[in-house]
């Protein structure tokens, strides 16, 4: 039998920093969003296990035990055991889409995206909660990844709240990534450490319009490219331009597609590009 799933790219619509943890981590209040594309995972039942990469973005990452998609594998059986299930042997391919270190999820999207397939076809658990809370320490939006809508993230951003009532379901999104990687660790380095205030209140939108993402300005001072990209989309009159994540990745949000695909068509050919609506 063979299976497929996306792994949806992940944007914070908003990234608000604020206090530092005594572990040295710092307190998040996010509004995630997910996009309707994003990389393919494959599995087919096999004789032995394997993990095979490609696509455009999959040259040089690790098929080993240390990939996400291998983890989660080795988690889930776990948890299968545990409730007198089994995952037997698995053929898997990801195509990697998405550039690496991007600020779009990355390997978490795939992580939420193979625990994603994995519960449906082997475990039939189906308590999303209860994958969040068994797979939290894969990484911090692994958790937003398996759910994969609108969510608020608080803490280190795994920690969820309810659904919220999404005014910006199907709104066509342009993300856009000048294909520089950049490093979650030296833009948190980077930032001043102030803390400039809590996540907005209100509907989807009104918080995202409101809001803000405090990486942006470290990540400028560390790729430049950034600046060049949220000028090109702002350019464009979007509803909304923003740095997601730790960056490099800027996302812009139109009325309607229209306006989207013109905005596309003027983005500098060298830079990657991925148009779709939110989920």
């Amino acid at each position: 039998m063979q299976f497929r799933e996306t792994a949806y790219a992940k944007i914070n619509l908003a990234l608000h920093v604020r206090r530092r943890r005594d572990d040295g981590y710092h307190e998040l209040e996010t509004l995630f969003a997910f996009v309707d594309g994003g990389d393919e995972l494959t599995v087919e039942t096999a004789d032995t296990d394997s993990f095979y990469i490609c696509g455009e973005f999959g040259d040089g990452l690790s098929n080993g035990s240390d990939n996400l998609v291998l983890q989660v594998l080795a988690v889930m059986r776990q948890l299968a055991a545990d409730k007198g299930a089994l995952i037997p042997p698995l053929s898997i391919t990801l195509e990697k889409r998405l550039p690496v270190a991007a600020g779009i999820g990355g390997g978490s999207a795939d992580a939420g995206a193979m625990i994603r397939m994995l519960d449906a076809h082997f475990l039939h658990n189906g308590n999303q909660g209860e994958l969040v809370a068994a797979t939290h320490s894969l990484g911090a939006d692994v958790g937003a990844c398996i759910i994969s809508e609108t969510r608020i993230g608080t803490g280190l951003g795994w920690e969820l709240a309810e659904p919220v009532t999404n005014d910006l379901q199907g709104a066509a999104v342009l993300l856009v990534n000048p294909r520089i990687p950049l490093s979650t660790g030296p833009v948190f380095k980077a930032w001043d450490g102030v803390d400039r205030g809590p996540l907005p209140e209100g509907s989807v939108r009104e918080a995202a319009l409101s809001g803000r993402n405090d990486l942006e300005t470290p990540a400028l001072t560390l790729c430049p490219e950034i600046g060049s990209v949220l000028a090109s989309l702002r350019a464009t009159q979007p509803i909304l331009a923003r740095m997601s994540g730790s960056g490099a990745t800027c996302f812009a949000l139109y009325e309607t597609i229209e306006q989207r695909d013109a905005a596309q068509r003027e983005i500098p050919g060298m830079w990657w590009t991925l148009s779709g609506r939110l989920r």
